[in-house]
């Protein structure tokens, strides 16, 4: 935790805010954001992570102004990131630094990451020096804390880590679905982090939502067993880990603060039980999710025809799964194909891709765009 004064297990992740237009990612409901913030910090909430291209470019301004804006900053830990994947020079980093600062309303950071460091970025940071950069804003005291946000092999991260000892957060993408994923590697870049005696954030603990809404009989289980709903089920593992010091769960809910902040501010351990239910649950979601996309919104914001990769995406995955493991659900394909359609009338089809290959440069998945793009359109537009 923050030196030890600011606890809160449970971290507010930004970027997936209450929208007032579901295809208008800029469109933040203010409204509901403010309820949903004061309901978790009158309950013990303090940790909110942004970053400098969620929600249009708007999240950082949301944070502002109804967080900083409305609760005293010392009682607040605020992160956000440096976009190393967009820059070009070393002065724009001065400039998207400052520019962070002000729409967050604060004078300084209290955690700074690199944002989604991969093997295609990483050169980037090197060469523009982006960790003596924040080291500098450190030692000007714009900054508390440092580290980085990973999205890659289990390798790359003891690379970076032998490499930089400077790091003190690593932000990783952990669910008990991850775990093993030959992919993600949740379990061995978790085991990375500990060797090197790094502080832990969790990102993705519900996996962009696929771990909150799993089939009836899996979320019957696992209520039967644990007394939990599914998210509060997967936070739970995550939270129990060895390191961990924050979980960051986008709550577009009260009823999801209330829940989340009992469970983690209790900070109930994971045990054998949960870890032999987790297996079997992910087992079951492995096989029927396709497509592991955790709607991050990473690969529209440089998408020259903007199409709306994570929403088309989470329809097919629908598709399949109601088609694939659940035989009565025999209009599925038809609800599936009309909201395609709804959403078609708003941004381009996947059809109309043009196999830049900006979107899979960038995905933190590692997920082949294109050829997902392509199946997308067999399914829905022939």
């Amino acid at each position: 935790m923050i030196e030890g004064e600011k606890k809160c297990m449970l971290g507010y992740g930004c970027a997936r805010l209450p929208l007032l237009d579901a295809n208008d990612q800029g469109s933040i409901d203010y409204q509901l954001f403010s309820e949903l913030v004061d309901a978790y910090i009158a309950r013990g909430g303090c940790y909110f992570d942004t970053a400098y291209m969620y929600h249009a470019y708007q999240s950082e301004v949301a944070v502002g102004k109804v967080v900083v804006d409305r609760y005293p900053r010392e009682k607040l830990v605020i992160t956000s990131k440096l976009p190393i994947g967009m820059l070009k020079s070393k002065e724009q980093q001065d400039a998207i630094f400052s520019e962070q600062l002000q729409k967050c309303h604060v004078d300084f950071f209290d955690i700074y990451l690199l944002h989604s460091v991969m093997r295609n970025n990483i050169g980037i940071a090197e060469k523009l020096e982006s960790f003596s950069f924040v080291l500098k804003k450190k030692d000007e005291g714009k900054i508390r804390h440092i580290g980085i946000s990973f999205h890659d092999s289990p390798e790359l991260l003891e690379q970076i880590l032998i490499g930089h000892p400077e790091i003190e957060y690593v932000q990783l993408q952990i669910n008990y679905l991850d775990w093993e994923d030959s992919v993600v590697q949740s379990g061995a870049c978790h085991e990375v982090a500990v060797k090197h005696d790094k502080k832990i954030i969790v990102m993705e603990p519900v996996r962009g939502g696929t771990l909150a809404n799993v089939p009836q009989d899996i979320a019957d289980k696992i209520y039967e067993r644990e007394g939990l709903s599914p998210a509060a089920f997967a936070l739970r593992y995550a939270a129990g880990l060895q390191n961990v010091n924050y979980v960051l769960s986008g709550m577009s809910a009260i009823k999801q603060v209330i829940e989340n902040t009992e469970l983690l501010h209790k900070q109930i351990i994971t045990g054998e039980g949960d870890k032999e239910l987790a297996s079997e649950v992910a087992e079951y979601i492995r096989k029927a999710i396709v497509i592991p996309c955790t709607s991050c919104h990473y690969c529209t914001s440089g998408c020259p025809k903007q199409i709306p990769i994570p929403e088309y995406i989470s329809l097919y995955n629908s598709y399949r799964l109601g088609n694939d493991h659940d035989a009565t659900k025999k209009n599925y394909f038809t609800n599936q194909k009309y909201y395609y359609g709804t959403v078609m009338r708003h941004f381009p089809r996947a059809s109309e891709c043009i196999e830049c290959g900006q979107c899979e440069k960038v995905c933190p998945q590692h997920i082949n765009c294109i050829e997902v793009l392509k199946k997308i359109k067999d399914c829905f537009e022939n």
